[in-house]
């Protein structure tokens, strides 16, 4: 059976993911392919990078995930493909792809996508990813898509002590952070800084649930990928708070 292509990108409702899928559709042997989101912010390459990090586990092994937030689309930088110990990842090496692929024990092996001729220099996705990605899925070895290379965009998320950043603004308004939770905490002083000038710090309740707040309450809670994010109950934290994303951000335990 065909392996399954997994779909990211910053494309929106446009009709370029809907080109990207045509491009699947057209290999002979049919592949099997779901979209993770095509909702990623415009250029926002360390969301996309986040995304994929807390998503790419949830899939089954063997998938290739078809990565495509690419403000240097036509430049020097590298496209690549890359397989790691259950995965593979195709996309611009830009700092997308590296943290999911460390975090599966990092790249077993890495090959530089050649551009075919009279590929576009604004769609990669079409021309380049998307067909090397029906060729990993089809079966083909990773070796044949071109001659082997090493990522060069290592991207991290900021984190020292209760230091991070903002990470994600979900589609609710919460401010997604990749600060870990303090066992014990009945609330966290938050302090932002680099963008949200003038914001003063603030105390906010830990809650398990967004349904254990208040109406309107601003709380912090741990969310699905395991982190600290800022909530309003029945509203949004994006506009209650001026916290733009990649935002660093502390989150001091109140105990």
């Amino acid at each position: 059976m065909p392996g399954l292509v997994v779909l990211l990108s910053d494309f929106g409702q446009s009709e370029y993911a809907g080109v990207m899928r045509g491009v699947l559709a057209r290999y002979p042997q049919p592949l099997r392919w779901c979209d993770l989101t095509h909702e990623v912010p415009p250029q926002a390459v360390r969301t996309g990078a986040w995304i994929l990090l807390t998503s790419y586990r949830f899939f089954p092994e063997g998938s290739v995930f078809l990565a495509v937030v690419d403000p240097g689309v036509g430049t020097e930088r590298q496209a690549v493909a890359v397989r790691t110990r259950r995965y593979f990842f195709v996309g611009p090496d830009n700092g997308l792809l590296w943290p999911a692929i460390a975090d599966d024990g990092g790249p077993l092996e890495v090959v530089a996508l050649p551009i075919p001729p009279g590929a576009s220099q604004t769609f990669h996705g079409r021309d380049l990813f998307a067909p090397a990605a029906a060729r990993l899925a089809g079966g083909e070895p990773l070796a044949l898509l071109g001659p082997r290379t090493t990522v060069w965009e290592r991207l991290t998320f900021h984190l020292q002590g209760r230091e991070g950043e903002v990470v994600q603004i979900d589609r609710f308004g919460n401010l997604v952070t990749n600060l870990p939770p303090v066992p014990g905490a009945r609330a966290y002083r938050f302090h932002a800084a680099g963008g949200a000038e003038g914001l003063q710090p603030e105390e906010v309740r830990n809650v398990t649930t967004y349904g254990a707040g208040r109406p309107e309450e601003l709380v912090a809670v741990t969310g699905s990928a395991g982190t600290l994010e800022l909530a309003v109950v029945g509203g949004s934290a994006a506009e209650r708070l001026p916290i733009p994303l990649g935002c660093r951000l502390r989150l001091d335990p109140v105990t």
